[in-house]
């Protein structure tokens, strides 16, 4: 008797655990609700172990790709790989699901923490709004921006001039 209840604890775990492994493939309407990162492209980009490009919503991090290497751009990416690379994420949508160049456009969480504000907290990004694509937080993120500035955080403190795309 107590080894039949042992077993029926056991598979009540796995069928949970079994649960919660499917939610993480769930899709909305733009694309997955999650996923494992492969790959971080650069401060503000990554790829999905699924094979999808996301880019962050709101925030644009110095360039490090491309043969371009701009100031604070090596620590934005760094930084971006050391929360998110090889770990499970979860991926929030906005009011448009991809950029011109066909990667999703996504809020991305990891334990808890959304990676794009942080970005913009810790100084290692400007905001960036691209019409209607975070329309809903865009002053929220403007204000994560202004307090990094003042406070001279990440690129604000080591980048003279600080030149963001608007």
């Amino acid at each position: 008797m107590h080894l039949m209840k042992g077993w029926r604890v056991l598979c009540v775990v796995l069928g949970l655990g079994l649960i919660a492994l499917c939610a993480c493939g769930s899709e909305s309407a733009c694309g997955p609700s999650a996923g494992v990162v492969s790959r971080v492209v650069d401060g503000d980009t990554l790829v999905l172990q699924s094979g999808e490009r996301v880019r962050y919503l709101l925030v644009d991090t110095p360039e490090s790709t491309g043969g371009k290497l701009e100031c604070f751009g090596t620590e934005a990416r760094d930084f971006n790989r050391s929360l998110v690379e090889g770990r499970l994420v979860q991926l929030e949508y906005s009011e448009a699901c991809t950029d011109r160049y066909g990667r999703l456009l996504a809020y991305v969480t990891v334990d808890g923490q959304e990676v794009n504000s942080l970005l913009a907290e810790g100084g290692y990004a400007c905001v960036l709004y691209v019409s209607p694509a975070g329309k809903s937080r865009r002053s929220e993120f403007e204000a994560l921006e202004s307090s990094a500035r003042r406070a001279m955080r990440g690129m604000w403190g080591r980048c003279s001039p600080v030149s963001c795309a608007r």
